[in-house]
């Protein structure tokens, strides 16, 4: 019997603490959603914002994506590699700019192309809604309040495992 009452408690304790979890990461994402929207009207929703990758193989890349009145207009690919020489210094291996009227028509090493509204849609429905048990869950908000990272890593992986965004600078156009 006394085993049993162990048992409940262990199990009540588990699933409070899940929700406690899950409300944790709901209020941090509002917050942070609540800066955006803030942000969008008083840029207009327009603004610049960059993301990067970087890899243990030393290959790097940054996009950066340029939005006006909440379209894409923009989009900038930059792609490094460390030299294996010692130097520490980058060779560029990629880099590429498309406009308005060409948006997605280079290969996708740059990711998808979204919207800040895109990338918060996807935070709140793929990213935040990883299995907890499989994956351990990111979210950061460095950028004024907004979204810095979001995404999650498989339990266990070792290397280049991200599934997510990271993003350096959110910065309104300035017209």
């Amino acid at each position: 019997m006394k085993a049993l009452y162990l048992s409940v408690i262990i199990i009540l304790i588990s699933i409070t603490g899940c929700k406690k979890d899950n409300i944790a990461n709901e209020n941090e994402f509002n917050k942070s959603y609540n800066a955006w929207l803030s942000f969008k009207k008083g840029s207009n929703n327009s603004y610049v914002y960059t993301t990067n990758f970087g890899s243990w193989t030393g290959y790097g890349s940054e996009t950066k994506i340029g939005v006006i009145n909440g379209k894409i207009t923009s989009r900038d690919f930059t792609a490094v590699r460390l030299r294996r020489d010692g130097t520490n210094k980058q060779d560029t291996v990629s880099q590429w700019h498309e406009d308005a009227d060409h948006i997605n028509t280079h290969p996708n090493d740059a990711g998808e192309s979204l919207t800040l509204d895109g990338v918060y849609q996807k935070a709140k429905t793929v990213w935040l809604k990883a299995d907890k048990k499989n994956n351990d869950i990111y979210f950061e908000t460095k950028n004024n309040g907004m979204i810095s990272s979001c995404g999650f890593v498989k339990k266990g992986c070792q290397d280049d495992c991200f599934n997510g965004i990271t993003i350096d600078l959110i910065s309104p156009v300035q017209f």
